[in-house]
């Protein structure tokens, strides 16, 4: 059983803005309309928001569009550019404490990760792409016949991007960092349930000196204006982080005008650990891998896999991990674990843990809703999961491990592989070769070595299979912003 819930002792942040942003400008919705934005550890309404829709969308879309074509931005001095992205990096540090407690506030991550994980990775994020700014270079091709051949990359124009509720200032980084580095203009919509970070990193956007237009923001819904987003004529491509099931409706819309589509999307991450590795670096990695941000993320390591030789042990020391968590609010700096981001992800896991005991699992700690106020679930772990149980085989996006014992390296690899989604996955061992066979044969976009949710703005990141389309950071998460272009030249 987790330790008992802590009461806040940090100061609730300042609501600073609650509106869209559009061509520079704070506005209403054109509806008029508005949503509540929840604190998930208390159910109370922390604001209304401005509501938008396709009317709304279309004009942040013109904007951009107009910023792109007309504006300063994507014709600006490259090194230009990039000073600006640097500033706003600048300023996003300078208030870093205020942004931490926002992000809490409206997510319910614990705000010592939020410091010491979020917003430092933003910051990071920015600062590596805004040095590519100046770098983003062509090549000289040889061809046949007395010509010169040459390629240009240039920047792919209006980007409409959406982003989930898990990481929405991270996330927000993650795609405006290597759009505006290209030149491109963004649209962007955010998670309903978190859209307070968001909005403040644009108003430091434009106190940083980025043109008007070029970063516009229009919260609402997916069906309304995130769809609007997918379906405008004028958006040259989307960059959606989610789930795969809504990955298929953006794909679909986006068909009638061939845009360009990013996707990191879902996971169900193998986490192998063998009988031969470091078990405590193991059974701590494996806590961080599955309970960080309340296992809402899309790489959690949520299949663990174990050596039956040590399974037992290991077993014993992830519940006595699992079972010290602090449930708390998330603004008191010793809370550990917070809240869902909302009731109906509550709901979901609650009753996956549900599947897992009518399938016969072993519910080893936790299983049930802490507390009365928030929305609260124990950390949970099942031990003697099967492959075909649901919990083995769904993407719960919570704090739910399902154990899996394992005998050898072929039938280990066999089952890891077992699945639609190819995220990410991580291997536990001290032999060398084991560890490159394992990483060469696992179907994952990122496999981690006795380590997990090592995260690098250089190291780019995306899925195999179900997981995704694309890469996000590193220098490939800067090409996909991009258009490439062949000149050649008859020098006769």
């Amino acid at each position: 059983m987790a330790t008992e819930i802590l009461d806040t002792v940090a100061n609730t942040p300042q609501i600073r803005q609650t509106q869209l942003l559009i061509d520079g400008k704070w506005v209403d919705a054109i509806s008029g309309k508005t949503f509540v934005t929840i604190n998930p550890a208390t159910e109370e309404v922390i604001a209304e928001v401005a509501e938008g829709d396709a009317a709304d969308i279309d004009l942040a879309v013109k904007a951009a569009r107009k910023a792109f074509e007309s504006g300063p931005w994507s014709k600006m001095d490259a090194r230009d550019r990039g000073r600006l992205i640097y500033r706003l990096a600048d300023l996003i540090e300078e208030n870093i404490e205020e942004l931490a407690a926002l992000e809490s506030l409206d997510n319910g991550k614990p705000i010592r990760d939020s410091r010491a994980a979020d917003l430092p990775l933003v910051i990071d994020c920015l600062r590596y792409y805004a040095g590519w700014a100046d770098k983003i270079e062509g090549t000289t091709i040889p061809i046949r016949g007395n010509h010169f051949c040459y390629t240009r990359r240039e920047p792919l124009g209006v980007a409409g991007q959406i982003i989930p509720w898990n990481f929405p200032l991270l996330m927000v980084a993650w795609k405006w960092a290597p759009a505006l580095t290209a030149g491109c203009t963004i649209v962007m919509k955010p998670a309903e349930q978190t859209p307070l970070s968001c909005l403040r990193l644009a108003e430091l956007a434009l106190e940083a000196g980025i043109p008007p237009g070029v970063i516009n923001v229009v919260p609402g819904y997916g069906p309304t204006a995130g769809a609007a987003l997918v379906k405008h004529p004028d958006v040259d491509k989307i960059a959606f982080t989610g789930e795969d099931a809504t990955a298929k409706i953006i794909m679909a819309d986006a068909a009638a005008t061939l845009k360009r589509l990013t996707f990191e999307l879902g996971g169900k991450s193998p986490n192998v650990v063998f009988a031969d590795c470091d078990l405590d670096a193991a059974v701590a990695g494996a806590e961080f891998g599955l309970f960080f941000n309340q296992g809402q993320c899309c790489c959690a390591g949520s299949r663990l896999f174990v050596e039956e030789s040590v399974h037992e042990e290991f077993v014993a020391k992830i519940v006595a991990k699992a079972a010290a968590r602090k449930l708390g609010d998330p603004l008191n700096p010793e809370t550990t674990q917070g809240p869902q981001v909302d009731r109906a992800q509550m709901d979901k896991i609650l009753s996956y843990i549900q599947k897992g005991t009518d399938a016969g699992a072993k519910c080893v700690t936790g299983g049930s809703r802490f507390g009365s106020k928030g929305y609260f679930v124990e950390p949970t772990v099942f031990d003697h999961v099967t492959d075909e149980m649901s919990i083995a085989t769904d993407e719960i996006f919570g704090p739910v491990l399902s154990i899996l014992p394992f005998k050898n390296v072929d039938e280990v690899v066999t089952r890891a592989n077992n699945t639609h989604f190819g995220l990410a996955a991580a291997v536990w061992t001290s032999d060398v070769k084991k560890a490159h066979l394992m990483a060469s044969q696992i179907k994952a976009g990122t496999v981690w070595v006795n380590c997990y949710d090592v995260f690098d703005a250089a190291a780019p990141f995306g899925g195999f299979k179900r997981s995704g389309i694309g890469r996000e950071l590193g220098a490939a998460g800067l090409a996909s912003y991009t258009e490439l272009k062949t000149v050649t030249m008859n020098l006769d």
